[in-house]
């Protein structure tokens, strides 16, 4: 099982790797969460906001895998504690690459090696569109979308 996704983005590879870390805008960006690292190979990842555990509820951890600034991110990805009991055996990968072409940025992000029978795969589905939407529109405009919830 793999999830691909390709968008070509309005703006420089350093603007859309700000909406991905800088904390006013990645909240947007993912709706309500922010990235948590040190961002280097080995370092913990955590994808924090609110949720069931308060203001800091863990959505997704794991790994880092491959870290370049403004080109590569690879991590694994674990649900939270408070989503699933089991969460430590449900497992994929995320690689996000930024590349320039022309005066834009392509973004492609795939998130594969999934745990067999895990429950994310469909949801997570749904909501990488969402994401990557928004990530594009925030670089490009500095406006997230209204997904209307």
């Amino acid at each position: 099982m793999q999830l691909e996704y390709t968008f070509y983005i309005g703006a420089s590879p350093e603007e859309v790797w700000d909406v991905l870390f800088n904390p006013e805008k990645s909240f947007r960006a993912f709706m309500g969460g922010v990235i948590q690292s040190n961002l280097q190979a080995g370092d913990p990842i955590r994808f924090v906001g609110p949720g069931p555990d308060g203001e800091n509820t863990v959505h997704i951890y794991g790994e880092i895998l491959a870290y370049e600034k403004y080109r590569v991110l690879s991590y694994t990805d674990h649900p939270g504690p408070s989503h699933f009991a089991e969460h430590e055996t449900m497992q994929s990968r995320v690689t996000i690459r930024l590349e320039p072409v022309g005066s834009c940025t392509k973004l492609h992000l795939i998130n594969d090696q999934w745990t067999d029978s895990n429950p994310l795969f469909l949801k997570t589905e749904k909501f990488w569109w969402m994401i990557l939407s928004n990530i594009k529109s925030i670089a490009e405009t500095g406006s997230p979308l209204d997904f209307g919830f």
